[in-house]
């Protein structure tokens, strides 16, 4: 097993890995379901603290979290896609430069 450096919490979950090699599609997709589910949920829960907190019908506070996952599920899913499809590109053009150069 190779040696993994430790990374924080935050990088753990949103992008674990070094940049040096392209990510497989395991990868990719582990990276862009963690972006497409952190944020979301992250707002998803200020959106229910502030309907708790003012006190809006069962409804609207459905709603509302509703919309609020959907829209930052898709919103920052793209994001995570567009971060693994440029990570993947850098570690390609390094590859690349490394190979012929013989060093980076």
């Amino acid at each position: 097993m190779q040696n993994q450096p430790r990374y924080r919490f935050a990088r753990r979950i949103l992008f674990p890995y070094s940049g040096e090699e392209p990510l497989t599609l395991r990868q990719g997709l582990r990276v862009i379901m963690g972006w497409a589910l952190f944020f979301p949920l992250s707002m998803s829960l200020c959106t229910l603290l502030i309907c708790l907190f003012g006190a809006f019908p069962l409804h609207k506070t459905v709603l509302f979290l509703l919309l609020t996952f959907l829209s930052g599920f898709f919103v920052f899913g793209i994001l995570g896609w567009i971060t693994v499809s440029l990570s993947n590109r850098a570690a390609h053009i390094r590859q690349q430069l490394k190979a012929r150069t013989g060093y980076w």
